[in-house]
């Protein structure tokens, strides 16, 4: 990549250096084995992340965004981290803080924006909005706004991948307060039970909307919720340092593709926004102090300082990929803009499986005939 320029973002599989079977990087390497055009992808999937869900809070203030918004300013080094190691056959399945993991898995910033916004040409066709982007070409298989409600989903597409006999993989996100939920247990159990290579990976940002884990859970260290079950392996990670997440991710999938079991990953990582935009980033429920500590432990700008310092990466580099997430997002705002909305025949649109009837008389009629 030349300076200034970021036309090499994409990386091919060539680019990979090698590392060892077992997932660990090679001795010495703090990149995992990674190559240089990998470690910038890296960095500029979080960098996009960030700036775009700036310009998602900008709309959302002048009313271009309705309903509910969920913002991952701060995780960024999570979703980048678990997702890029994922083959293009495996599956994401996630909760409603979803518009970043849907970015780092493949769905266009257009394409998300236009979804936030409610228009046609969103990924889930306007239907969705914030909380429920989808694209089954990815196998990225939601956003999902019921807390916990997903992990049964996950659960049902590991025992879809063993039934087929297929070595993909299941990656499952959720946060720190559905690991008091039956739901949770139940998709646990049977995972461990059946040996299904799903890897549920909990978000533990501290809080539950307003409430702190803490106050709520009765284990010191959530991880261990993942200890009760035999065959699943328990582990926690810094959740804002994309390599460590890279790495327990490379080593969980290599679990389910070989061993077919799976796996419990409690990344500790921290929101600096408010749960939603409907509530502030501190002053109610965290203080100012707080949210600034964690903030001087950025994941973006501390693996930016990795890589100026291994060389890895110049200042007008970081630069010149910053401009362009900003100039990305400002794109997708202007593509969302100019979308149209659905026409009121789409409320009858993607209900049932079989056809449905083109226009109200039909509709009626269709409607008669089954009653």
């Amino acid at each position: 990549m030349t300076e200034g320029s970021v036309e090499s973002m994409t990386v091919s599989p060539e680019g990979r250096s090698p590392s060892p079977a077992n997932g660990r990087p090679l001795e010495g390497d703090e990149f995992l084995g990674l190559s240089r055009e990998e470690c910038v992808r890296l960095l500029w999937l979080m960098v996009l992340s960030r700036r775009f869900e700036e310009k998602a809070a900008e709309v959302y203030q002048t009313g271009k965004i309705g309903g509910f918004c969920h913002l991952y300013i701060g995780q960024e080094a999570v979703a980048v981290g678990s997702i890029s190691p994922l083959r293009p056959d495996d599956y994401v399945i996630t909760a409603y803080r979803d518009h970043a993991q849907a970015i780092v898995r493949g769905i266009t910033p257009n394409a998300v924006m236009a979804e936030l916004y409610g228009r046609v040409d969103g990924c889930s066709k306007g239907y969705g909005g914030s909380m429920h982007m989808f694209d089954k070409s990815l196998n990225f298989m939601g956003g999902h706004g019921i807390v916990g409600g997903h992990l049964p989903l996950a659960t049902g597409a590991g025992y879809a991948i063993r039934y087929r006999g297929g070595d993909q993989v299941c990656l499952c996100f959720f946060g720190d307060s559905v690991v008091n939920i039956g739901a949770f247990h139940e998709s646990m159990n049977i995972a461990a039970r059946m040996k299904l290579p799903v890897i549920f990976l909990l978000e533990n940002n501290r809080y539950g909307m307003g409430t702190d884990y803490r106050r709520v859970a009765a284990v010191k260290e959530l991880k261990d919720r993942g200890l009760a079950y035999d065959g699943l392996v328990s582990l926690d990670v810094d959740g804002m340092d994309v390599l460590a997440m890279r790495q327990v991710m490379e080593e969980a999938i290599e679990r389910g593709r070989t061993e077919k079991t799976p796996t419990f990953i409690e990344a500790k990582c921290f929101r600096y926004m408010g749960h939603s935009m409907a509530d502030p980033s501190h002053g109610t429920y965290r203080t100012k102090e707080e949210v600034e500590k964690w903030r001087s432990d950025d994941p973006i700008l501390d693996f930016h300082r990795k890589l100026i310092a291994a060389n890895r990466i110049t200042e007008a580099e970081y630069e010149s990929i910053d401009k362009q997430a900003i100039d990305t997002a400002e794109a997708a705002a202007e593509f969302a803009d100019q979308s149209p909305f659905p026409g009121p025949e789409a409320i009858y649109q993607h209900v049932y499986s079989d056809q449905y009837p083109g226009d109200m008389r039909q509709r009626d009629a269709w409607r008669k005939e089954f009653s």
